[in-house]
């Protein structure tokens, strides 16, 4: 079995980017077998933003159904499904680490919920075929960042396992300050100033600052009033480890104010 020595912080943007063709995002997310990782995982864990729990919850399902959790956007997005296998066992190997090697005192198994948007719209892109087994693993968004790197920690080891661990989230997240005025790719100043603390704290390898973003982050709270988009960063942070190097595998803006930033981290071999 060949082990995944990199993970991955992915934005996912809009929704509209599962049909949108003038979106970078959209053709960075096309060419991620031939251009990120051409290593076909065994399984993937998604860490989604849009999965926010008091307890850490894994979906242990035999088929992951496609959750259109958005509304008011055009019909032909409703009709998209990307059924991939679940992965059970899996499941229940995260619900192991979290417990064991993390010390949480609970964790839930979801028998029943699919693959919400932050899931399924980049993976669709990704691995279109839907072929390759996947679990969801929730964020708690009433913890903080070091909270989460430290679950990222506790999931290491799945990396030997062959397991592609994914954060699923938005680099900057003010759905109230989307600004249709700006031009195609542009971005206003006050988001561009936090993507660019992001971007420059991950590769210098200053991950506690990035745990401790909203103090040390410039606009921390107009970039992100709610903190479930960032989350998924911290833990693909902690699962690769503090000696991994970041870097930044695509940035592009939508509306101004959305970043589709994502990075790798690969660990020490």
């Amino acid at each position: 079995m060949e082990k995944v020595n990199q993970t991955f912080f992915l934005s996912h943007g809009s929704p509209t980017l599962s049909i949108d063709d003038t979106l970078e995002a959209r053709q960075f997310f096309k060419s991620w077998t031939h251009k990120v990782l051409p290593q076909k995982p065994k399984s993937i864990l998604v860490i989604s933003a849009h999965w926010d729990t008091k307890y850490p919850t894994v979906n242990t399902v035999l088929r992951n159904s496609t959750i259109h959790d958005f509304s008011g956007f055009p019909d032909p997005m409703y009709k998209l499904k990307y059924e991939a296998p679940g992965a059970i066992e899996l499941g229940k190997r995260v619900k192991e680490l979290l417990m064991r090697e993390g010390g949480m005192k609970r964790v839930d198994e979801d028998t029943k919920r699919g693959l919400d948007h932050g899931a399924w719209v980049p993976l669709m892109l990704m691995y279109p075929e839907a072929d390759i087994p996947i679990v969801q693993l929730s964020v708690q968004s009433n913890q903080n960042g070091s909270y989460h790197y430290n679950m990222g920690k506790a999931l290491a080891p799945l990396k030997d396992e062959g397991v592609l661990i994914i954060g699923s989230g938005s680099a900057t997240h003010n759905l109230r300050k989307l600004d249709f005025s700006i031009a195609h790719g542009g971005s206003v100043p006050w988001a561009l100033e936090f993507d660019t603390w992001l971007r420059d704290s991950l590769l210098q390898g200053r991950y506690g600052d990035v745990n401790e973003w909203e103090v040390k982050a410039p606009n921390a709270k107009m970039a992100h009033p709610w903190p479930e988009h960032l989350y998924p960063l911290h833990v693909a942070m902690g699962a690769a480890g503090a000696d991994a190097k970041a870097e930044q595998i695509h940035t592009s803006w939508q509306l101004g104010t959305l970043s589709y930033s994502s990075y790798s981290f690969t660990s020490p071999l």
